[in-house]
């Protein structure tokens, strides 16, 4: 692996923050559709059910009476329902991602050398606080 090049910082450790966003290895969970950008959550779906076999009719139960999903029905040829779902809504399947981690910690490369570090809960935050910062940076570098 080629060595990492690095420019020699012109402040002490102790001036800098490092934001990081990282991702458990081998560590997935449960997603939303918006979440995963799923194509049936952006521009609906439908399902085809069969109610001449008893799979779909229970199929076709569950989506009227349990399923709590917004749909058209329209009956087809020989016992074929299209349930026509529009967009917007949670589809049928289980989306897993991997979590991200939105980090900031006090120091750099070099170390972290009060220990002190948070971890935000929504990507917004992480955002919001590094703009922020960016923010103070500015405003101490126009004041010299």
């Amino acid at each position: 692996m080629q060595p990492v090049n690095r420019i020699d910082p012109n402040m002490p450790v102790q001036a800098y923050q490092t934001y990081s966003i990282t991702a458990p290895r081998d560590t997935t969970v449960v997603a939303a559709c918006e979440q995963v950008g799923c194509p049936q959550w952006q521009h609906g779906w439908e399902s085809v059910i069969d109610e001449t076999t008893d799979l779909g009719k229970q199929q076709a139960a569950y989506i009227r009476t349990q399923s709590r999903r917004t749909f058209r029905e329209i009956k087809g040829p020989e016992g074929l329902t299209v349930f026509r779902f529009e967009s917007g809504q949670r589809c049928f399947d289980e989306h897993r991602t991997r979590p991200e981690i939105y980090l900031v910690r006090d120091g750099d490369w070099r170390g972290n050398p009060t220990g002190r570090q948070r971890q935000h809960t929504r990507p917004a935050d992480w955002v919001e606080d590094m703009a922020e910062h960016q923010g103070r940076l500015i405003d101490l570098k126009q004041k010299g």
